[in-house]
């Protein structure tokens, strides 16, 4: 197996920084752990801990073992599941002669690992697991809890902390995003109301209603209203309204009216 100091990592969350941190924490390990041969390492949010790969990053030292942890999520076994599902270590003091993950446990083989362990680590709704393999048989599980524990628990926090912090930013930017773009809803949401004869929720409702139809955001929606004030999409929105069950104070039908000058 090429030398360890290589490493490659396959990110397939939001959050690059994750990536990093996961590929440093897999080289941490590895040279942490004497015997080991590399080391990978394995993010998975609460909701996907049962092993689905929809939400899950991954970093290793070297190819063959990422495609290890590949192989455990796609069969739905192996030392990273078993961690997950009780929240302790687990692993194989030599893999040819346990039979307890069958598709892991060829795929392991054919790569020339003898033996494995990983460790769960948990912090805020991130799951991190750190896995480390051997090329000869040895219990590599209670050479990895010691300095690699330190590191995943340190780690894992950290890694916690900035995905908090990055999903803190997201919702700043979509909160600062709405309030630039309330005046031009309000605006959209009066001349509706001047079209149809409804009341403000009434308006707004149609147009949140009609974003989705048009597959629009609402505020691209709203500007459009405003630009055109309304002109061209008369009829289109007494159509719509007409289309939706008459709501509590509002005609089934609005009004036929001239629009503002």
């Amino acid at each position: 197996m090429p030398d360890r100091t290589h490493i490659r990592t396959a990110c397939q969350t939001d959050a690059p920084s994750l990536g990093r941190g996961l590929a440093e924490l897999a080289e941490q390990a590895a040279a942490g752990t004497p015997d080991s041969c590399g080391a990978t390492a394995t993010a998975v949010l609460a909701e996907e801990s049962s092993g689905a790969a929809a939400d899950r990053t991954t970093a290793a030292t070297h190819p063959d073992l990422s495609a290890l942890v590949s192989v455990q999520m796609s069969a739905g076994e192996g030392p990273i599941l078993a961690a997950l599902d009780t929240g302790r270590p687990a692993g194989a003091d030599d893999l040819l002669h346990d039979d307890r993950w069958p598709s892991y446990r060829a795929r392991a083989l054919d790569a020339g690992v003898r033996s494995t362990a990983t460790l769960p680590f948990a912090c805020d709704g991130l799951t991190v697991t750190v896995s480390v393999y051997g090329l000869r048989p040895g219990p590599l599980k209670k050479a990895a809890q010691g300095t690699t524990e330190l590191l995943g628990d340190l780690a894992t926090e950290s890694m916690a902390r900035d995905r908090l912090y990055r999903a803190a930013l997201v919702q700043v930017d979509q909160l600062d995003t709405a309030l630039r773009t309330r005046p031009v809803v309000d605006q959209a949401c009066g001349i509706v109301m001047y079209v149809l004869g409804c009341d403000a929720e009434q308006a707004f409702d149609l147009l949140r209603r009609l974003s989705q139809r048009t597959n629009k955001k609402l505020a691209e929606l709203a500007e459009t209203v405003v630009n055109t004030r309304g002109r061209g999409l008369e009829k289109e929105l007494i159509a719509f309204d007409r289309s939706a069950a008459p709501g509590p104070g509002r005609p089934a039908s609005g009004p036929d009216r001239d629009l503002p000058g």
